[in-house]
């Protein structure tokens, strides 16, 4: 059973041609954060000459942030649930620095199918207060992409 508010927030569509972090989630000051899910899709790379493996990091403990990207509204998952308490970003195309950062996972993703990353209860990610956590894509993709994206959390707390 979870123990909090879920939210989830997306990208649709965007046009990726560097290196840049998909998603960067901010905690706010008074809750945890806790990823539980996150997908990853592209729709021009679909022939056998096209496919390429692109590395995806999941990190915390980034104190600068990112830049160039967007702000998506985390919407509630439960109707009537209140507006989540931090932030989310995409397609930061200036990563997020600085601070003790540590890489929580590192998977290829092979673009000719989604990238999806549900975790257990066991292997959630969990992101302190007023802390940062980002979905990194590591290097440029080899041609220009159309890539679409969510992530799920909660916020615990607040």
């Amino acid at each position: 059973m979870l123990l909090g508010r879920c939210y989830s927030a997306f990208f649709n569509d965007v046009t990726v041609t560097a290196a840049q972090d998909l998603f960067e989630l901010n905690a706010p000051a008074d809750a945890i954060v806790v990823l539980m899910e996150v997908h990853i899709s592209q729709q021009l790379e679909i022939g056998d000459a096209m496919e390429e493996m692109l590395n995806i990091l999941i990190k915390t403990g980034a104190t600068t942030s990112g830049s160039g990207g967007s702000a998506p509204t985390a919407v509630p998952r439960s109707l009537g649930d209140p507006a989540f308490g931090g932030t989310v970003e995409a397609n930061n195309t200036t990563k997020a620095t600085a601070g003790t950062i540590v890489t929580h996972a590192a998977d290829w993703w092979n673009v000719r199918i989604p990238f999806d990353k549900v975790f257990t209860p066991e292997t959630c990610i969990v992101v302190s207060p007023s802390a940062r956590l980002t979905v990194e894509l590591v290097a440029a993709p080899a041609d220009t992409m159309d890539i679409s994206g969510h992530i799920v959390f909660a916020e615990v707390g607040g």
